[in-house]
């Protein structure tokens, strides 16, 4: 069995942006809890431990965003980046919406989006 902290993984990054007023589109949740779900799923972390990184991230410091709008950002995000499937593009597309920047631990992400400029890493924020 692989070694995870994910408990101490999702906590620690919320920490290191405690100071950050934090959104996400719901698509977030849904995708990290699908993330540690396979994990358990494939034995590389115990069912404790998923249950555990799932209720950390359910209390999250982070507000949901459900916009009617985001649809069609994320659409127009999409087509200008050259992405088939929608999901980094509900990231990108909020991020516009609200005028902020999207704060990343996914370097294809980071990469793919690099030239809108609205993408960065956690360390670029310290």
């Amino acid at each position: 069995m692989k070694q995870y902290a994910p408990v101490r993984i999702v906590c620690g990054c919320f920490s290191v942006l405690r100071d950050r007023d934090l959104v996400a589109p719901a698509l977030l949740w849904s995708e990290a809890g699908s993330a540690l779900h396979e994990l358990v799923w494939r034995g590389e972390i115990t069912a404790a431990d998923g249950d555990a990184a799932r209720e950390a991230l359910e209390e999250c410091p982070v507000r949901r965003i459900d916009d009617q709008r985001l649809g069609g950002e994320v659409w127009r995000a999409a087509d200008e980046l050259g992405w088939a499937k929608t999901y980094d593009a509900e990231y990108v597309g909020l991020a516009r919406l609200l005028a902020c920047r999207v704060v990343t631990l996914d370097a294809r992400l980071r990469r793919g989006a690099d030239r809108l400029g609205l993408v960065v890493s956690v360390s670029e924020l310290r």
